[in-house]
């Protein structure tokens, strides 16, 4: 059986930069973490999230950082000794007794490294060594050359959180660190190497398709693999000179999974058991399953061309909202608040989250979380409002980030698409793109149009694939078209009042929205300003967009009247958002035999601030959200 110890706890960090003053020799390191969280616990900074401190807390992304950890072990020579690292953020050199043992490059995939022949018995010491993402950045933009990013740093030629680096919602904090859990897993003869389950419907039944491979040492014996779901079990023989299999399981008529406004969640455990020849288990994997058809319909019809998703063969409305990163510091994000956030949006009568590609694939716990709840997931790609390079090493960083992926992620009932970026064709198409990237440069259209789609057929072909948020279908047509695939409606907000929502029936809205401050209590828990004004340096620092504050007060032009006072800006812009996705949701929902979708931008924030917002980081509702609920 694989042994499994996990690497938590022991770490220090240390700043590599010497001259860096003010700073101890080690810090106390809490794994999974980053370095701000280990900074902010000592007292050595000022919390980012508080007043303007996010500006006196820029160092931290330009400075090089180790940590450290001793752990003990027992070499063996019949054992494969591995450290595994489920999330380092995000480029780093492991090393193991001061011996280099691997790199990354990459925040959101696991790295796997032998260490079988390296350990020694007693204590081991761990480090890793993260460079600058800043520093990284400007080596890439040598390599790769200039790529255009409508938002600041280099976050389009690593893999990396994109809004990491700032967002016209999100402050910059360019985080590193061991984001997710760490261990030494230990084990004989052989693992599941990679395990991909999807679950379907077939005549009635549920169809259970395993795809498995196997990871050997040693003698390579026969071994088997025993399934059981709903009290139907198979055994597969596996020869000694095999490594990979397929087989499938069927389980009679079981009860269908629905989103939760149309039905009940059941999960069925399915139990997978690599066993030896004589019965003892070398590994085992668990997975709670939902059976239920799915279907996108893009066929060409009197309109244009369809965006509907058809689940147990009901064509769906789709009411959703955007999801970003719930926190700066995604490893602060429990599963208790997944769930409390996803009966928020429950609540509101939302039954799809879109995880946005300027963030991160989530935690296990958001999708576990959302199959028991009923809520739909629409997963991006990790692409957002750039163009991105696709020549070596990204290319390669990107086809193992997307296997591990959706490897991981396919078994889950709740997701329904897979989307390639966000806004990326678009932003090519239509924001002046064209003109800066030189004849033959990659900008990121071969990831979407080629290597994803070929990729999502090869691992997880029971489920849809569409190549952009916005996209028409094909590229000879504009991709933010009305009448064909998914859309973005921004004018709105941007330039115009919000009753230009009417001039548009898209086919499937998949983002709209409108700004307002948080809530009262989370603005005065987080900025001290005296007096506390819409211009006050703390609350205009904790507003990201450009001209938003300007843009509040124009939406209220013939609605409502300019505001005097603090008290009546926070209610009069709240008020407006909250009339503004109302009118929105009502107009789309009206035209609902041609749109098929109203996902509002966005449901969550990752720190106090000015946004879009439905919850604000602090979890306290806008107006907006309880206006949605009575809409959606």
């Amino acid at each position: 059986m694989i042994e499994k110890t996990v690497l938590n706890s022991g770490w220090t960090l240390s700043c590599n930069d010497t001259a860096r003053p003010g700073l101890p020799e080690t810090i106390a390191a809490t794994v999974p973490g980053c370095v701000h969280l280990d900074l902010l616990a000592s007292r050595l900074i000022p919390d980012p999230y508080i007043d303007v401190n996010e500006i006196t807390n820029d160092w931290i992304g330009k400075t090089d950082w180790t940590y450290r950890c001793s752990f003990e072990a027992a070499p063996d020579d019949d054992r494969v000794q591995e450290l595994v690292f489920d999330g380092l953020d995000t480029v780093a050199v492991i090393a193991l007794d001061g011996e280099e043992i691997g790199r990354s490059f990459n925040m959101h995939r696991t790295y796997r490294f032998d260490v079988s022949g390296l350990l020694k018995t007693g204590a081991n010491e761990l480090t890793v060594s993260f460079r600058s993402a800043y520093a990284y950045g400007a080596e890439m933009e040598k390599h790769y050359g200039y790529r255009p990013n409508n938002y600041p740093g280099p976050g389009n030629l690593m893999r990396k959180m994109a809004c990491n680096f700032g967002w016209d919602w999100g402050p910059t904090l360019v985080t590193a660190g061991l984001w997710k859990p760490v261990r030494l897993e230990s084990w004989d003869r052989a693992r599941l190497a990679e395990t991909r389950v999807s679950a379907s419907l077939s005549g009635g039944d549920g169809l259970v398709k395993i795809h498995a491979k196997v990871a050997r040492h040693g003698d390579r014996a026969p071994c088997r693999l025993v399934a059981t779901i709903g009290g139907i079990t198979k055994t597969v023989a596996i020869g000694a000179g095999q490594d990979e299999f397929a087989f499938e399981l069927r389980l009679p008529s079981p009860q269908l999974w629905w989103p939760h406004h149309l039905g009940a969640q059941p999960l069925y455990a399915l139990t997978l058991e690599l066993l030896d020849d004589a019965g003892g288990v070398l590994d085992s994997y668990e997975r709670e399953l939902g059976f239920r058809s799915l279907r996108l319909d893009t066929s060409a019809d009197a309109h244009g061309s369809a965006f509907t998703f058809i689940i147990n063969d009901v064509p769906l409305f789709i009411a959703g909202a955007n999801w970003i990163p719930d926190d700066c510091f995604p490893s602060r994000v429990t599963a208790e608040r997944y769930a409390a956030r996803i009966e928020e949006a429950k609540a509101a009568n939302i039954h799809m989250l879109r995880v946005w590609g300027g963030g991160i694939f989530e935690h296990d716990e958001f999708y576990a979380a959302c199959d028991r709840m009923g809520m739909l997931v629409w997963q991006d790609f990790l692409f957002a409002c750039a163009a991105y390079p696709e020549e070596e090493p990204l290319k390669s960083e990107v086809e193992a980030e997307v296997r591990d992926n959706v490897v991981r992620l396919m078994s889950h009932a709740s997701l329904i698409l897979w989307n390639g970026n966000n806004e990326n064709i678009w932003g090519f198409d239509e924001w002046g793109w064209r003109p800066i990237i030189k004849a033959g440069e990659s900008w990121g259209l071969g990831y979407y149009l080629d290597l994803l789609p070929r990729l999502c057929a090869e691992l997880d072909s029971d489920r849809p694939y569409y190549p952009g948020s916005p996209y028409s279908g094909p590229m000879e047509i504009e991709p933010n078209a009305d009448a064909h695939g998914c859309k973005h409606i921004w004018d709105v907000w941007n330039d115009v009042g919000y009753e230009v929502y009417r001039n548009y029936i898209p086919r499937f809205c998949s983002e709209f929205g409108w700004q307002a401050p948080a809530a009262w209590a989370t603005i005065a828990e987080s900025v001290h300003d005296q007096p506390l004004t819409p211009q006050s340096n703390g609350v205009f620092h904790h507003q990201k967009a450009t001209l938003g504050n300007d843009k509040l007060i124009r939406g209220l032009a013939g609605h409502l009247p300019e505001p005097k006072t603090m008290d009546d800006w926070h209610f009069a812009t709240q008020l407006t958002q909250a009339r503004a996705i109302r009118f929105a949701i009502e107009h789309m929902r009206s035209h609902r035999e041609i749109c098929k979708g109203a996902v509002v931008w966005q449901f969550n924030d990752c720190w106090p601030v000015t946004s879009w917002a439905a919850v604000d980081s602090a979890g306290a509702p806008q107006a907006a959200l309880v206006c949605a609920a009575g809409r959606l």
